[in-house]
């Protein structure tokens, strides 16, 4: 193979490689407000309790 082959190769390896600890990196860096973390709890308070009338329901 042509060195120009082996250098756009290890290219984009490296870009790969680099996205891939660039994700790892930032997947836990999503903060959340207060106010949004009280209405997805709240949301999930309803489904829960919707599922479980569901539950109630079949049986």
């Amino acid at each position: 193979m042509p060195m120009i082959g082996w250098i756009i190769l290890l290219a984009a390896l490296g870009m790969i490689l680099g996205s891939l600890f660039l994700l790892r990196d930032s997947a836990n860096s999503m903060r959340l407000s207060d106010d949004k973390l009280k209405k997805i709890r709240q949301r999930q308070d309803e489904l829960n309790t919707r599922e479980q009338e569901e539950d109630d329901w079949k049986s």
